[in-house]
């Protein structure tokens, strides 16, 4: 007897589903894949990447992690990179927050929460850097809302200074990083104004946050 009967069901209608609309979709997807964006987003189940933008598979490289975070020594995250640049040639690297985020809920309080505080450490590191910003919103739920975009424009900064970017910049691949939230609330994305393709775009960034 199959584990968890009804997720294989799902799983045929959904694969019959895409045949009757796009039937040479799964031939064409064992082919390759061929995506010219990465999304860098939250491990959240209720942030599906795909769906969000409304693209199959196949069509969205995708890393996710707890609170959308590209840390410098994570080399899970580095090796997705790594290979969406260097091999796949992606275009666009997508850093998606999104509000209700509760890795940033969790780095805001002060109690502590075991292992993953280690991890939630780097969004702290954020916090701090914008503290006198953040203290000046009193309403707290806006103040978490502004952190998720905090962050995930630090995390924009962040995927741009890594040598896989900086490396594709200077042998003339382009790259555009950009920088959204979403919404959980309307299922909406915000374009936080954040794009960089290029180092000097990246150094005017550094200097405006």
């Amino acid at each position: 007897m199959k584990a968890l009967p009804h997720l294989f069901e799902s799983n045929k209608k959904w694969a019959s589903k895409i045949r009757a609309s796009h039937p040479e979709f799964f031939s064409r997807l064992v082919e390759q894949q061929a995506p010219e964006y990465l999304w860098i987003g939250c491990s959240d189940s209720r942030v599906p990447a795909n769906e969000i933008v409304g693209l199959l598979p196949g069509e969205l490289f995708v890393h996710r992690n707890l609170a959308n975070l590209l840390i410098h020594t994570d080399m899970n995250c580095l090796s997705v990179l790594q290979y969406a640049v260097d091999i796949l040639k992606i275009r666009h690297v997508i850093v998606c927050g999104h509000y209700g985020c509760g890795g940033i809920k969790a780095a805001m309080d002060n109690t502590p929460h075991g292992l993953v505080d280690n991890w939630l450490r780097h969004v702290r590191d954020i916090q701090q850097r914008h503290q006198a910003k953040l203290e000046a919103i009193r309403n707290k739920s806006e103040r978490l809302r502004r952190l998720c975009e905090l962050n995930a424009v630090e995390q924009v900064i962040n995927v741009g200074n890594t040598t896989i970017i900086q490396d594709a910049w200077g042998r003339g691949q382009k790259i555009a990083i950009h920088g959204w939230i979403y919404d959980i609330a309307d299922g909406l994305l915000k374009d936080l104004s954040v794009c960089i393709t290029s180092l000097k775009e990246l150094n005017i960034l550094q200097e405006k946050r």
